[in-house]
C-alpha cells in the first residue's frame, strides 16, 4: 500500500514551501515520526517527520523547488499510481518512466526536450534541471559564469524586497546625530528603546497600508536586521516599549544568535510594526534601507566615528553618526517622518 505524503499546511496563512533538503533518498526505510525533510518557509526552516513507516518509494519534489500546500512531495510505500493516472499515449509512457520531478518535466515540456532521451546525472538516475537545459542548448555556445540556484533565504529576500521595490513608493530622511551621552555597548537596545517611544507618538509610522484602509497598531514589536551567513533575516524583539535596556539587550543577543545559528522558530521572524537596522562599522556613511513590507517605515544608524563638530562657537571631537527614516509616502507625509526622526535623535542625544 502506498501513502502519499503531501506539503502540510504549516499555519500563519501560508500557502506554499519550499523544499529546503530531503533527510532520505528514495529506497531508504524510514520510521513513523523520524525525521523526512526539512521545508523552508517565511525565512526559518521546519523539519517535518514522517507519517507512516516504510520505504521510500518516489521523492516528486527536489530540494529547490517551491510548491503549495497540498502537493505530494514523497510515496512512502509501493508506489504504485492511482487508479486511472496511468500515461495513455507512447511518448507519455516513455516519459513517465524517466526520473524526473514535475518541475523538471514542465522545463522539459516547454523547452521541447525529450526526456526519455535524457541520461539522468542526479540520484537514481534522475533527470535534473541542469540536464534539460543542457540538451536544449544543443550544440550552441556553452553557458558564461557559474551559476547557482537562488533557493532558501536567499528566494525569500528577492521575493520579500522585488514586492517592496514594485510596491512602496520610498522616501528617505537623513539626520546625523550625537551619541556622546550613549554607551555604544547598548546602543541597539537603546534605540529600540528610544524609538518605541517616539512611535507613541508617530502613530502613522507604526502602522500598515491594507486595501484602503491604514492600521494602526498599539503594540510594539520591532524587527531588527541580522546579516548571517544565509542572508540577511530580521528577528523580531517584542514589547520595545515597555521593557528595559538590559531586557532587551539580551533578547537582541539571543535572537542574533539563533538567527546566525539558524535555530529561529517562526514566529520569531513575523508581526513586526517597525524596523531598525545598524550595521556597526559596516554601517557606511549612509545607507537607504529598504521598508520592510507590510511595515510602513525602516530606521537605520549608520556608521558612527570621531567628527569635528561646531559646540558653543567650539570646534570640538564627538562620536557623531547619520540616522534615516525611510518611509512609505502613501502613509506618511515628509514632515511627519522629519518629525519623528529628530525626535529619536532628541531621545538618544539626551541619553
Amino acid at each position: 500500500m502506498a501513502y502519499e505524503f503531501k506539503l502540510p499546511d504549516l499555519g500563519e496563512g501560508l500557502t506554499e514551501g519550499e523544499v529546503a533538503r530531503w533527510l532520505v533518498a528514495e529506497g531508504d526505510e524510514v520510521a513513523e515520526d523520524a525525521p523526512l525533510v526539512e521545508i523552508q518557509t517565511d525565512k526559518t526552516t521546519v523539519e517535518i517527520p514522517s507519517p507512516a513507516a516504510g520505504r521510500v518509494a518516489r521523492i516528486l519534489v527536489d530540494a529547490g523547488e517551491v510548491v503549495p500546500v497540498g502537493t505530494v512531495l514523497v510515496v512512502i510505500g509501493d508506489g504504485a499510481p492511482e487508479p486511472g493516472s496511468a500515461p495513455t499515449g507512447p511518448n507519455q509512457v516513455r516519459e513517465s518512466r524517466v526520473q524526473a520531478t514535475p518541475l523538471v518535466r514542465r522545463l522539459a515540456q516547454d523547452l521541447g526536450v525529450d526526456l526519455a532521451a535524457l541520461s539522468g546525472s542526479g540520484p537514481n538516475g534522475r533527470v535534473t534541471e541542469d540536464d534539460v537545459r543542457a540538451a536544449a542548448a544543443g550544440g550552441g555556445a556553452p553557458a558564461e559564469g557559474r551559476r547557482e540556484p537562488v533557493r532558501g533565504v536567499r528566494r525569500r529576500i528577492v521575493e520579500h524586497l522585488a514586492r517592496a521595490h514594485r510596491e512602496i513608493p520610498a522616501v528617505t530622511f537623513v539626520e546625523e546625530c550625537d551619541f556622546s551621552h550613549l554607551d555604544l555597548k547598548q546602543l541597539l537596545p537603546t534605540v529600540l528603546h528610544e524609538t518605541a517611544l517616539a512611535l507613541r507618538e508617530f502613530p502613522e509610522l507604526n502602522a500598515r497600508l491594507e486595501g484602503d484602509e491604514i492600521v494602526y497598531l498599539d503594540r510594539y514589536d520591532l524587527g531588527v536586521a541580522v546579516q548571517t551567513p544565509q542572508g540577511l533575516l530580521v528577528p523580531v524583539v517584542r514589547g520595545c516599549d515597555t521593557r528595559s535596556v538590559e531586557e532587551l539587550r539580551a533578547d537582541v543577543d539571543k535572537l542574533a544568535e539563533q538567527a546566525r545559528e539558524g535555530t529561529l522558530a517562526p514566529e520569531d521572524l513575523r508581526g513586526s510594526t517597525f524596523t531598525v537596522t545598524s550595521a556597526g562599522r559596516l554601517g557606511g556613511l549612509l545607507v537607504t534601507p529598504l521598508v520592510n513590507h507590510p511595515e510602513v517605515g525602516i530606521l537605520g544608524v549608520h556608521r558612527i566615528e570621531p567628527r569635528a563638530v561646531v559646540r558653543d562657537g567650539e570646534v570640538v571631537v564627538r562620536p557623531m553618526g547619520n540616522v534615516s527614516v525611510t518611509f512609505d509616502h502613501r502613509v506618511v507625509d515628509g514632515a511627519r517622518a522629519a518629525e519623528f526622526a529628530l525626535a529619536v535623535i532628541a531621545r538618544l542625544q539626551a541619553g
